[in-house]
């Protein structure tokens, strides 16, 4: 298994402030975050990760594992020159932040796993997802993920960003989006959930069919430090649904860890 191409992001915000990294999803890019993070900059340095092959991350052509992809952040992320940060990720995003958790427990001071697991899906409809983007591409992706992607009403109130992340879908290169489904498929933290010790806030939208409340509770009751949080109007990518509660819970979580470190 390789290190997977990332891309970051420019920082944004002030340089001398903590900073913060967010993860985005399967099939988007740093859009996904982009209504986020002007309130997140007003009080935290902030960079996005682009998922291999999505957005500015260059293609994928080798297998990987979610574990790499978290190897490759915290290599991105040294390389900035620095030595803790807080977290934020959504969907495979938060898969990513569970093994940065897990394999470099010493620089993430803190980290909110959104709308993800720590077990996505079953093995099979994620190899099937693969072969169906190999052979026909993520064009055909677009309805479906459009249907569990936004809560009611979402398309209509913000048609810029969500029809700006279904372009994204289908820009995403096709054999890295297969070959994140297959890291997907062999995906599976829970065994390890109690290693986790720094503080987690597990995040779900009310509308989600695919990571429902249940997925995000056994993340926040399986780690030593979680708790748990719901979103009433969002569905699978809270921060296109509902920015201003996805920004809202974050700022009050990573509040508490900077406030409490410095007390």
């Amino acid at each position: 298994m390789t290190v997977p191409p990332i891309a970051l992001s420019a920082p944004v915000g002030p340089e001398d402030a903590p900073l913060v990294v967010l993860g985005a999803s399967l099939g988007t890019s740093s859009v996904l975050w982009e209504n986020v993070v002007p309130t997140l900059a007003e009080r935290y340095r902030v960079v996005i990760v682009d998922m291999p092959g999505h957005g500015a991350a260059a293609p994928a052509r080798e297998p990987f594992t979610i574990g790499g992809i978290a190897d490759a952040v915290a290599e991105a992320i040294r390389g900035l020159g620095e030595q803790r940060f807080l977290y934020a990720g959504v969907s495979l995003g938060g898969a990513v932040g569970l093994e940065l958790l897990l394999r470099h427990p010493g620089l993430v001071r803190a980290a909110a796993i959104i709308a993800s697991g720590a077990i996505l899906g079953e093995p099979q409809g994620w190899l099937d997802r693969a072969a169906q983007v190999r052979a026909q591409s993520t064009s055909t992706l677009i309805i479906g993920s459009a249907q569990r992607w936004f809560a009611p009403g979402s398309m209509e109130r913000d048609p810029v960003i969500t029809g700006r992340l279904l372009h994204v879908l289908q820009d995403t290169d096709d054999e890295s989006y297969a070959l994140c489904c297959e890291a997907l498929a062999r995906y599976d933290v829970r065994p390890l959930l109690r290693d986790i010790g720094v503080p987690v806030l597990a995040v779900w939208g009310a509308h989600d069919e695919v990571t429902d409340e249940r997925s995000l509770r056994l993340i926040a009751e399986g780690v030593r430090d979680g708790r748990a949080v719901g979103l009433a109007e969002a569905s699978h990518l809270p921060p296109a649904d509902d920015p201003a509660g996805t920004a809202g819970v974050l700022l009050r979580f990573f509040d508490e860890i900077t406030e409490g470190a410095a007390s």
